[in-house]
Order: structure tokens, then sequence, then C-alpha cells
């Protein structure tokens, strides 16, 4: 049985183009010791070509969709 690595994070911190490539800076939040709010951390990069980033972008739409559909998620009409 092959082995799969798991990333987890709490989001994006940026999207860039560089390089010809699309890359993606995925952050954990990390706890301050003065109790203020998280601070986001990069702990992953994901690189892609502009072609693999525009598969991703309508595979995550699709989901987007279906999350709508079910009432997962709730379109925000305010939203620009």
């Amino acid at each position: 049985m092959e082995h799969k690595k798991e990333i987890f994070a709490d989001g994006i911190g940026q999207i860039h183009f560089a390089g010809g490539m699309v890359r993606f800076d995925f952050v954990t939040l990390q706890p301050n010791e003065d109790g203020s709010a998280p601070t986001p951390v990069v702990n992953e990069r994901i690189i892609m070509p502009p072609q693999g980033f525009l598969g991703a972008f309508n595979s995550m739409q699709q989901l987007i969709d279906k999350l709508l559909e079910a009432g997962v998620l709730q379109k925000n009409e305010q939203a620009k």
C-alpha cells in the first residue's frame, strides 16, 4: 500500500506568478505568546504551470458549486 503524505493548511497566504509558474504559499496559523491573534506562517509552497492552475481552479469551482447546492456553503451576495 502506497503511503500518501497529507498536508494541513489553514489557508493560502499568497498566490503569485513568477518564472512562468503559479505559486501558492500555504500557511498555518501559529499562536503568539502574548495571546494576540495567531500569525500566518508559510509552511508549504505548491508550484504549477498555468494550465495546471487553470485545471485546479476549474475543479475547485465545481466543488464550490456542489457545496452551495448541498447547503454546506452559502453565497455571499455582498462580496465583490
